[in-house]
């Protein structure tokens, strides 16, 4: 299962969606979740849905991975859909009926919107991490928060954590995994048992797994510290970020998806 989150791993590539500057791929990102929300019926997440698979298949990352970064989240999305289907009440007789739950065709068909609308709110995002590096990522960020020096706001020190952070989930994952391979070596029943049990057995996991976190963070710091390292004051960069006309064609692209689902939700409202 740790093998399967891919969060914040990036493949490099040379895709349009590689090429694209790091600067609209968050704008466009932040555009796509509020399209999605905006949707109120399945032809707004249909078109929603049709969009992003397209975008997917520019980035020639291999569809597979889409199942990878849903497995983690299928517990969530289960979770979803049962509060759902029992708390989503409807007009008429139920469909099913158990004890105090009753099940409506509403509650059904509220169940399906928000699991499709969680599926393709990770597939979108993860196509940020995907085709953007950490370094890019990070100016990105600094870039677009600029306007908030003007209040004394240490706008490149959050951009710096912010990556960082998402940079060491993989490897952070990885450890995990070489951890639990390790007790288990030693004899670790870690599969089996009650809540409790299991939840006791994650204690060896998190300890050596906290003590490698902080190890990790002090060799960085020092790392940082000894290449001179003094925040984002008179620092330059070495890619400097330019739009293109694929990064306008990209995003009027994405306007127009936009419109389209506003107009859906006016149409079959």
């Amino acid at each position: 299962m740790l093998k399967d989150i891919t969060i914040g791993q990036f493949f490099p590539g040379n895709s349009i969606i590689h090429r694209m500057d790091s600067r609209f791929k968050i704008v466009l990102s932040l555009i796509y979740v509020i399209m999605l929300f905006v949707a109120q019926n399945f032809y707004g997440i249909g078109l929603s849905c049709i969009f992003i698979l397209m975008v997917f298949a520019l980035t020639g990352v291999g569809f597979r991975m889409i199942l990878k970064s849903l497995k983690p989240i299928i517990p969530i999305i289960l979770f979803t859909a049962i509060l759902n289907l029992i708390f989503v009440k409807g007009e008429g007789a139920p469909l099913l009926s158990f004890w105090i739950i009753n099940v409506y065709m509403e509650g059904i068909t509220t169940s399906l919107f928000m699991m499709s609308r969680i599926v393709f709110l990770i597939i979108g995002m993860s196509i940020l991490t995907y085709t953007t590096s950490p370094i890019v990522l990070t100016d990105a960020i600094e870039r677009l928060m600029s306007p908030l020096r003007k209040v004394k706001f240490p706008v490149h020190e959050l951009a710096m954590m912010m990556t960082i952070a998402l940079r060491f989930i993989p490897t952070l994952i990885e450890e995990t995994d070489k951890i639990m391979m390790a007790q288990k070596a030693r004899g670790a029943n870690l599969d089996s048992g009650g809540i409790i049990k299991r939840a006791k057995s994650m204690i060896p996991i998190l300890i050596p797994l906290f003590v490698s976190a902080f190890k990790r963070a002090n060799e960085l710091a020092t790392a940082m510290e000894c290449r001179c390292y003094r925040g984002g004051d008179g620092r330059t960069r070495m890619r400097q970020l330019k739009a293109s006309p694929i990064d306008f064609l990209g995003t009027g692209m994405m306007l127009c998806v936009l419109v389209m689902v506003i107009l859906d939700n006016i149409v079959f409202h």
